[in-house]
């Protein structure tokens, strides 16, 4: 794919060389809606999962949210931004090339609400808060990993494989 792609310039500075890859490798938008909302997943997911261990163990800045004495759960925040992105994609669903910008922010945000929302799949299912316990780590943590990374490999392979030999080192012919 390096040399193949039309407009590769092997000089090229790392940047516009990966900006080439990326750009040609998402030339369908949907497959980079895809990427896009598997990268925001990944990093909500962990995001997540980083901030309420903080949150438990009294570390930095961060606390639990509380309204009139009730927890906020992150799982609220998820389904905010996954019902905020629906409705912003049916305002734009017709103007694809206008709104690129508006249409990668929103492929993002829904991979990161989707993220915040099944982190806390385990209390939908029990209607209790098992989050620190067996049955709330578990099949979460699986399925937070397992579903993000796969979908970034399906989703951005081409991409992701182009990158990889960008920045492996370079071999002199013998």
């Amino acid at each position: 794919m390096t040399a193949a792609a039309p407009g590769y310039n092997a000089n090229a500075a790392l940047p516009k060389r990966i900006r080439h890859h990326y750009l040609y490798s998402f030339q369908d938008t949907r497959r980079e809606r895809l990427f896009l909302s598997s990268i925001g997943f990944d990093v909500g997911a962990i995001s997540a999962r980083v901030i309420t261990h903080m949150i438990r163990r009294g570390i930095g800045p961060f606390h639990n949210l509380s309204r009139n004495g009730r927890h906020l759960h992150h799982l609220v925040f998820g389904i905010g931004g996954l019902l905020a992105t629906g409705y912003l994609w049916l305002v734009i669903a017709d103007d694809a090339e206008q709104q690129k910008t508006i249409h990668r922010a929103t492929s993002f945000a829904y991979g990161v609400g989707a993220a915040l929302t099944l982190d806390e799949f385990a209390l939908w299912l029990e209607l209790e808060d098992v989050y620190w316990t067996e049955q709330g780590k578990v099949s979460v943590q699986a399925l937070m990993i397992f579903g993000g990374l796969l979908s970034i490999g399906v989703w951005g392979g081409p991409f992701l494989k182009a990158t990889a030999k960008e920045m492996a080192p370079k071999t002199s012919p013998a």
